[in-house]
């Protein structure tokens, strides 16, 4: 990964659904990968399936993102390498009432979604304004725009995520580096089992978008430079509606849409 003129993405959960998505649109534009996943297998074979595509040069890293100084010790493994995409996608969601879920579990999901991606970031981007280019996309979610009972933790970490992209976005304003928060809603990934646990009542089946259409638009969104990119008419009408109703009441808007998402 020594060529100049070759740029190179880094691309975490990158093993399955918007991140394995995410990293064929990079390497059919001529990127150099570094993908990383805690699935050690399914990460091999992620590799696999995209050289089968694309001629290109795979660095895989095997990673539990969730664990505490993370972000460095990756950082320590890309040894110099110069990384001109940041695509922070890995996450996972924790659903119930908050005084009844594990605490464990959300506690690795808030280390991942907010301090892995945080200092992920902060290592990396000082390189890239210091050569003048680079990209990061931050996964955020629909859930970020309110805040959402029986999955408390996880609309407030993607709240995060969507205030934190902007506010360095703007930051970054003429440095030639962009941030783009793309903030789909439900996508057809192995998010669904995970936040479901297997449980079938869980599994959200309301408003469900493909993970293929999700991550090209976000990708051509990251491409542009845009800071919010949201996939779909009505997911863009959701994301207005807390600025014209109460958060009152579409946080219970919010509730009744979780309860109805697990009646099916």
């Amino acid at each position: 990964m020594g060529n100049n003129n070759i740029k190179t993405a880094l691309v975490t959960g990158a093993a399955s659904g918007l991140g394995f998505e995410l990293a064929l649109l990079l390497a059919k534009d001529g990127y150099h990968l570094v993908l990383i996943d805690i699935d050690s297998a399914k990460l091999e074979a992620a590799k696999a399936n995209i050289l089968k595509e694309y001629p290109t040069q795979i660095i895989v890293m095997v990673k539990d993102l969730s664990v505490i100084n993370i972000a460095q010790e990756i950082y320590d493994d890309l040894n110099t390498l110069n990384i001109d995409v940041i695509i922070n996608n890995a996450g996972f969601g924790l659903f119930g009432t908050f005084y009844e879920t594990d605490w464990e579990r959300g506690s690795q999901m808030l280390h991942l979604h907010i301090l892995t991606t945080t200092h992920l970031i902060k290592l990396i981007l000082p390189g890239m304004v210091e050569r003048g280019s680079g990209k990061i996309l931050n996964l955020s979610s629909l859930a970020a725009f309110q805040p959402g009972p029986l999955m408390a933790l996880y609309y407030a970490s993607k709240a995060y995520i969507l205030s934190f992209s902007e506010a360095i976005s703007n930051e970054l304003k003429g440095t030639g580096v962009t941030v783009t928060a793309l903030c789909p809603g439900p996508t057809k990934t192995a998010f669904q089992s995970t936040v479901s646990e297997d449980i079938a009542e869980n599994k959200i089946a309301f408003n469900m978008a493909c993970a293929k259409e999700v991550a090209l638009y976000g990708y051509k969104a990251m491409q542009k430079g845009k800071v919010i990119a949201i996939p779909g008419v009505f997911n863009k009408f959701l994301s207005f509606l807390p600025r014209v109703l109460t958060r009152n009441r579409t946080t219970k808007i919010v509730r009744k849409i979780q309860d109805k998402n697990r009646d099916c």
